[in-house]
């Protein structure tokens, strides 16, 4: 500090990302963002230092951010190099190295800023989603949502690009190793991939399945998906289009790639979104007949000329689901307040965990014992259950793990549950206040379930339905959040009825899909809740930007 003010001859800035995998609506504007908020900062902080107006603040040495991002490559996701590229008053950064190499150190833009990647960037888009939930602390509450199957084969993508020989440092290889250790499909983790390899492939052999391998060379059997070139197309429904800002906004999204990646089927990422688009347009007329105005607007939503039969894709996507539906049911389980009820309702032959406020959807299971790590990571609320069509043994089963819940649904002989002296018929295992049953939205469950998860198939056809329930989650949330923002409190459902029949014309351009909505009501509503905001990188649109207008 001199008398004329005061000289910073270090200031370090570092960019933190909470909350989820994306930069926000605008990543490429985060530098020159941090550059116009330095000055203020400084004064803030010197300002007790300084007498009068004090002296106007010039940043002229190198400032350094700290930030840490994916290679593009496969995931989608920018490398630093791209989304830090705009500074004030300085030229476009090279084009960022092939993925296949790891990205340089540093890379000086201009005299005013110096940027810097913290670490090694996996060139694996695999790899890219895992150390993300390492480096957040999540990995291993995701790994307890997966199946044993999903574990083993995102371990054999991991260690398909790592040395076989070296011994495993902390990451997530060793995490996934380590889960599948708790659960005893492995002996203690050992301490070669190559040796972890060998002991994949003995447990294969001795339960009689097929051994998890490493990614390449898999395709979506029958499947053909064209690219849709540029040009115009007007489209009956915008509704899928609205879903991408909110799974942006969570990270769901930016999972896709990596998720799909992991089982090989990166580059059917369009079948993906063909199927979210389908799971809220029109319901399927005798189970399985899509209408054209629907054909249209899904296959413009997935950038295709047309969306082929996705029942070959529904089944080669099954490893890569359950990863999808974790990193959705932990962006929820993390904002649950304990004191806050669950909702349990019976939906296609299985049972729906639903969050109590604004009706979100956070996980589906055929059992009890798979919605129970849902309700542990929720910090094991009560739970409120729906009387329908439940499994026979639910209640039994609920109140066997502990769970404290409330029902209006009858009891069998041996469920151990004592009815509550009220107007209306309730029975519960004890523990949950009386007053809470009033929180059971029973009419607005049952509309949820029926018209997101029951009459409503992404692909008809299928065997089993877990990408229909992958995709309703997703399209679930995305719909909760656009009513939760415009009209407040309301459900998934009311946000589907309102926008289902809203038209729009989209264009494709080498960079971007641009949708463009008629003026309006519901214009106005959507661009007031912030629902039309650009979304950049879009895997399944080759990485272009989806961006909204009105006209």
């Amino acid at each position: 500090m001199t008398a004329g003010g005061i000289t910073v001859h270090h200031c370090a800035v570092r960019v933190v990302r909470r909350g989820g995998w994306s930069w926000g609506p605008d990543p490429r504007g985060l530098l020159q963002r941090v550059l116009d908020a330095l000055p203020d900062l400084l004064a803030a902080e010197f300002g007790e230092h300084l007498t009068g107006d004090g002296p106007d603040l010039e940043v002229t040495e190198p400032v350094r951010l700290s930030v840490r991002l994916a290679a593009r490559g496969t995931s989608g996701l920018e490398p630093a190099g791209l989304v830090l590229e705009r500074v004030a008053g300085a030229d476009p950064v090279p084009p960022a190295a092939p993925v296949s190499a790891p990205p340089p150190a540093q890379s000086t833009m201009d005299a005013t800023a110096d940027v810097s990647v913290v670490g090694d960037v996996p060139a694996s888009a695999v790899a890219v989603l895992f150390e993300e939930l390492a480096a957040r602390d999540e990995l291993a509450a995701l790994l307890a949502l997966l199946p044993e199957e999903a574990v083993r084969t995102y371990l054999a993508a991991l260690l398909a690009e790592v040395d076989s020989e070296r011994a495993f440092s902390p990451g997530p290889v060793a995490e996934l190793a380590a889960e599948l250790a708790r659960r005893r499909v492995l002996p203690e983790p050992p301490t070669t991939p190559a040796e972890l390899l060998g002991l994949l492939e003995t447990h294969a052999r001795e339960s009689g399945e097929q051994a998890a391998t490493p990614v390449g060379g898999r395709t979506s059997g029958d499947v053909a998906a064209v690219p849709r070139p540029t040009g115009e197309t007007r489209v009956g429904s915008v509704l899928p289009f609205l879903l991408v800002g909110p799974l942006a906004r969570t990270g769901y999204l930016d999972a896709i790639g990596p998720a799909l990646s992991g089982a090989d089927l990166l580059g059917d990422a369009p079948l993906f979104a063909a199927a979210l688009a389908y799971q809220v347009l029109g319901e399927p007329h005798r189970g399985w007949r899509r209408t054209p105005e629907d054909e249209t607007a899904a296959a413009t939503f997935a950038g295709l000329e047309s969306v082929p039969d996705l029942t070959a894709f529904a089944r080669q996507a099954a490893p890569a689901l359950p990863v999808l539906d974790g990193v959705l049911a932990l962006s929820l389980c993390r904002g649950h307040d304990p004191g806050d009820p669950l909702l349990v309702t019976g939906v296609d032959d299985g049972l729906l965990l639903v969050d109590a406020a604004g009706l979100f959807p956070i996980a589906w299971s055929s059992t009890v014992e798979g919605l129970l790590p849902h309700w542990e990571a929720c910090g094991r609320p009560p739970v409120l259950v729906r009387d329908g069509p439940l499994p026979s043994a639910c209640l039994r089963e609920l109140a066997a793990a502990g769970v404290r819940f409330l029902t209006d649904a009858r009891p069998l002989r041996d469920d151990p549950v004592s009815r509550l002296s009220s107007r209306t018929p309730l029975w519960t295992t004890g523990g949950v206040e009386p007053r809470l049953a009033a929180e059971l939205p029973a009419g607005p469950l049952d509309d949820l379930a029926r018209t997101l998860f029951g009459g409503h198939r992404a692909v008809p056809r299928a065997e089993d339905h877990a990408l229909d329930h992958t995709a309703a989650l997703a399209a679930s949330l995305s719909l909760g959040m656009i009513s939760g923002r415009l009209w407040g409190g309301e459900t998934p459902v009311l946000a589907r009825t309102r926008f289902a029949d809203l038209e729009a014309t989209v264009r494709f351009t080498r960079d971007a899909v641009r949708v463009r909505i008629p003026l309006g009501r519901r214009h106005a509503d959507l661009d007031r809740g912030g629902a039309l905001a650009d979304v950049p990188d879009v895997v399944w649109l080759g990485g272009r930007t989806l961006t909204f207008s009105g006209g």
